[in-house]
């Protein structure tokens, strides 16, 4: 996306139409996991390697998403947020969230399964970010301009990290956040039962993923 190429809008992006789509998306996750076996077996040397990086993928994830919705909870849409990380990247969020679209791809062992998740979870932020970013350009002018011409608008630069003496946050923003986590966490024993039932025969296996 060129900046140059943003339009100025005055009404904010339906969040609604985004989480539609990260429904879908996650609906043909669990398709994905129900219909097909990871080339890795069980118990390898690889997929346990897999598994702990996922694992390590979804708990960055996790903070990650704590961390950024300190800065932009209860602000977001109503204040030029442009600290902590939100002066390393211009969607943390969105970031973070694809880390751990990653990370399930890789705690389910394997890369095509990390690659697909990954990749959807990009393009699905990709086009909710510019329709925000369109907005953020309506309602702050050249201060936004100036935001996003310094400041990378998807993978973070830690060297451009700056913050504020304080911090104030919405409590109930990071609740919220945080139960959200806890869906990223629960996909761990998910997978685990599913990878039972699959070893004990009870689920078919169509496809191998590797």
């Amino acid at each position: 996306m060129s900046y140059a190429s943003l339009k100025p809008v005055s009404k904010a992006f339906v969040q609604r139409k985004r989480l539609i789509f990260i429904r879908v998306a996650a609906a043909l996750a669990v398709l994905l996991l129900f219909l097909t076996k990871p080339a890795l077996s069980e118990g390898s040397n690889g997929h346990e390697t897999l598994e702990f990086l996922g694992f390590c993928l979804v708990l960055a994830c996790v903070a990650g998403r704590l961390w950024s919705i300190l800065y932009v909870g209860g602000k977001k849409n109503e204040e030029l947020v442009s600290t902590g990380p939100f002066s390393m990247s211009q969607n943390p969020l969105y970031f973070f969230s694809t880390v751990g679209a990653v990370g399930i791809g890789l705690l389910y062992g394997s890369l095509v399964a990390a690659a697909a998740l990954g990749l959807a979870s990009f393009l699905i932020f990709r086009v909710t970010a510019r329709k925000e970013a369109e907005y953020l350009l309506g309602k702050f002018g050249p201060a936004y301009s100036t935001y996003i011409k310094a400041t990378p608008r998807f993978w973070p630069n830690p060297l451009l990290y700056r913050d504020n003496d304080e911090l104030q946050f919405s409590t109930r923003a990071l609740k919220r956040t945080f139960y959200d986590g806890l869906y990223f966490l629960a996909i761990f024993p998910i997978i685990e039962l599913v990878e039972y039932f699959r070893e004990s025969g009870l689920l078919p296996t169509f496809f191998t993923l590797y």
